[in-house]
């Protein structure tokens, strides 16, 4: 694919969430996946920085290509911020992960 095509497809700024039952989110509009561990997933997408709080998460499926991303679990809640409120908490984040 060409790369220009693939960065005009990515920056449409379409961004949905479908969520089932607190079980299953499924997500498009994905730009990037930040970091995940059972209680949290970052999420980079055409609306901001998606955090996604509960127990037991996991990424079941994931297209960046496509911007896709599944997440199944106990979902507590779903937060948004702005990138660049973001990125300087995560770079706070990472920096005392990695002292």
């Amino acid at each position: 694919m060409d790369e220009r095509a693939y960065e005009d497809r990515r920056t449409t700024g379409v961004h949905k969430v479908y969520l089932n039952a607190r079980k299953t989110a499924v997500m498009s509009g994905v730009r990037d996946v930040l970091s995940f561990d059972a209680k949290e997933v970052y999420l980079e997408t055409e609306q901001g920085i998606l955090l996604i709080r509960g127990d037991e998460l996991h990424v079941n499926r994931l297209s960046l290509e496509k911007g896709e991303v599944d997440v199944d679990g106990k979902i507590d809640s779903l937060a948004y911020s702005d990138r660049e409120e973001t990125a300087k908490k995560a770079a706070g984040f990472f920096g005392r992960m990695f002292q």
